[in-house]
């Protein structure tokens, strides 16, 4: 996620931090590499311009200037921009009144508008919330299909009707909802190739018509500014509660996420991080702009992994840990309980830059064939092997090389890999002993500890 642009900028903020002092022609320096690596990532010239003027005014400003730590105060500065650029808080859907919550989506064909019609209701699920998932898409081939298997594999209420006017469709869909007792109502809406005056009428009608709580756009981030501009031009027309960004686990430059708030005034509500139905996450622009810039997203991590870490097998490996005791088989178990929070690579990502985190580790890859093949090698390991690695010889990974049909190559990374974890996971131990996840929590609520 935005990997291009993250280098750059922690690259040039990185030359500022050790520095006792700053003068104008520094920052000068360092807001023209900030010009570049904003527009080389697609970012609107219009809001870099203005980011890096506010920048630059409150860095040559007596805040840095008379700080002991200049440049730790100018990565201060650029994180609260940027945080403030994507819309300084998180924006949480609106209330509804004495009926079911309506939340209308709309974009353009390929944006994601049908899958993540089942991933939001999926994600109101877990907080209690009965839905009912209406297709007003009368005119893609499939759509109404689409949309009726995803409401099935959820278990959720679906609607359709042989009415030929979509506005009917949604209105009839209301009093069914209202009917069952449902208290959610997510209307697909039909989507086109690009913006015409047509669809546009018949979104107008269907907001007049149902009078929707929420009209969230869904937009891919991939495209960049055509994001940003379909964003625009939708708002003019029918008028946008929300933005829900898809595929922004592919998008490597950032442009659509950093500019669409500024460009249309519009807040980004969530973001698609991936193509499994879980995948669909509430927006925080502090956490993302802390990304950004190397500080890590430690909020997200405890919050994916308290949703998915089994506790028994948690308390089970702490102790495990303490004792000295932590396993091969234990590593595995670790392994499954890592690829349920998402790929390593994003959850290494939420860490701080220069968090301790072991080359090997950084290069370990967690997809269902590197998996198969960790979980093959294990399995092929006796009893003993697993509790102490240490008694595995040349002779002892040949023969498990040769029982798991890998090489005595991958054997060893794993062994080294396990080595690299079974550290990591005693200095977390020791962290948590001691108070300090709390204490973590605790202060990234509050902000970045600088």
């Amino acid at each position: 996620m935005f990997s291009n642009l993250a280098e750059k900028l922690q690259n040039t903020l990185r030359q500022l931090r050790g520095r006792g002092k700053l003068g104008e022609k520094d920052v000068d320096a360092a807001m023209r590499e900030i010009r570049l690596a904003l527009l080389e990532a697609d970012v609107n010239f219009k809001v870099v311009k203005e980011f890096v003027a506010i920048i630059r005014e409150r860095a040559v400003g007596k805040e840095v200037m008379s700080s002991l730590t200049p440049g730790q105060q100018v990565v201060k500065i650029v994180n609260e921009e940027l945080t403030r650029l994507m819309g300084d808080k998180p924006s949480p859907l609106n209330s509804a009144k004495n009926r079911s919550k309506l939340i209308m989506l709309a974009g353009l064909q390929g944006s994601g508008k049908t899958t993540t019609a089942a991933k939001l209701a999926y994600h109101l699920m877990k907080s209690g919330a009965k839905p009912l998932m209406v297709a007003a898409d009368i005119y893609r081939p499939g759509a109404i299909k689409q949309l009726q298997i995803l409401s099935e594999s959820l278990g959720v209420a679906f609607f359709t009707s042989a009415e030929e006017k979509p506005e009917i469709i949604c209105r009839e869909a209301i009093r069914q909802a209202e009917k069952d007792e449902l208290d959610l109502v997510i209307i697909d809406t039909a989507g086109r190739l690009h913006i015409d005056d047509q669809m546009m009428e018949e979104l107008v009608k269907i907001k007049e018509t149902v009078n929707p709580e929420e009209v969230l756009l869904v937009v891919d981030a991939m495209t960049g500014q055509d994001a940003v501009n379909a964003a625009e031009s939708f708002n003019k027309a029918i008028g946008i509660t929300g933005v829900v960004m898809t595929k922004l686990d592919g998008d490597t430059r950032g442009g659509a996420a950093l500019s669409v708030r500024a460009v249309t005034g519009c807040p980004i509500k969530f973001i698609g991080v991936g193509e499994k139905i879980d995948q669909l996450e509430p927006f925080y622009p502090d956490r993302l702009a802390s990304r950004i810039l190397g500080m890590g997203d430690m909020l997200t991590l405890i919050e994916k992994a308290e949703a998915v870490v089994d506790q028994n097998k948690a308390k089970d490996i702490e102790q495990k840990l303490r004792k000295q005791q932590f396993t091969l088989e234990d590593f595995k178990d670790q392994l499954i309980q890592l690829r349920r929070m998402g790929s390593l690579e994003d959850i290494l990502n939420m860490l701080p830059a220069g968090a301790g985190i072991p080359k090997e580790m950084r290069q370990m890859s967690l997809n269902e064939q590197n998996f198969k093949r960790i979980e093959a090698i294990i399995n092929s390991m006796t009893n003993k092997e697993k509790i102490d690695p240490a008694m595995i010889n040349s002779s002892r990974r040949r023969r498990i090389a040769q029982g798991s049909g890998t090489s005595v190559t991958e054997v060893n990374k794993l062994l080294s890999q396990f080595g690299q974890m079974q550290k990591m996971f005693k200095n977390m131990s020791v962290l948590d002993q001691k108070g300090q996840v709390k204490k973590l929590k605790k202060k990234m609520k509050k902000g970045f500890p600088f």
